[in-house]
């Protein structure tokens, strides 16, 4: 997992990983931290090379839908907040801000995706995408009023994530911030 991007790539990621003020809410603050440095269960939910999707279901035994928060396309970019909501109780396990370059996507990835039904994670495995997840960094958050309601949080709590790189057909086709719920 490295630091350093190819140049770029970096212009892809960068505006996730300062949080690109369209989409991060501003009243909530992120500090860089080492994987290693996590907390459980968080190094555990985080610090891999697996979609967050799949993360989320092993970790709470049960299937997650997607609820879209805010979506909005900027030229063949197509951004999106969300949470990951678990289907047995509803209970929001995961927020989510995504930037996907659809140009490299296929017709019926671009589909699904743009239906806004489906987690993300879950497209790519049906549409059997040839993908590698690439973490970039790790974040400890302090979430505002904005980050608090999304997440439906009863009280401000200390927050992990990750952005990273979704390469598709060995293309860097989105560009992710994923931060779990408290456990």
């Amino acid at each position: 997992m490295s630091q350093e991007l190819p140049s770029g790539l970096q212009d892809f990621v960068f505006p996730l990983v300062i949080f690109d003020d369209v989409l991060w809410p501003s009243d909530s603050a992120a500090t860089l931290v080492r994987a290693a440095d996590l907390p459980e269960p968080y190094r555990g939910l985080l610090a891999h090379t697996d979609h967050m999707t799949v993360t989320m279901e092993a970790f709470y035994g049960s299937p997650v839908d997607v609820r879209v928060l805010d979506a909005q396309r900027v030229g063949e970019f197509y951004h999106r907040r969300i949470v990951l909501t678990l289907q047995s109780t509803g209970q929001i396990v995961q927020y989510g801000l995504v930037r996907i370059d659809l140009r490299l996507c296929t017709p019926p990835v671009r589909s699904a995706i743009l239906s806004q039904h489906t987690p993300l994670g879950r497209i790519l495995i049906e549409h059997n995408v040839l993908r590698r997840i690439e973490p970039i960094a790790f974040l400890s958050i302090e979430p505002g009023p904005t980050l608090i309601e999304a997440m439906k949080l009863a009280k401000p709590a200390r927050l992990y994530g990750r952005t990273g790189v979704i390469f598709c057909d060995d293309r860097p086709a989105i560009a992710a911030l994923e931060v779990p719920a408290p456990v």
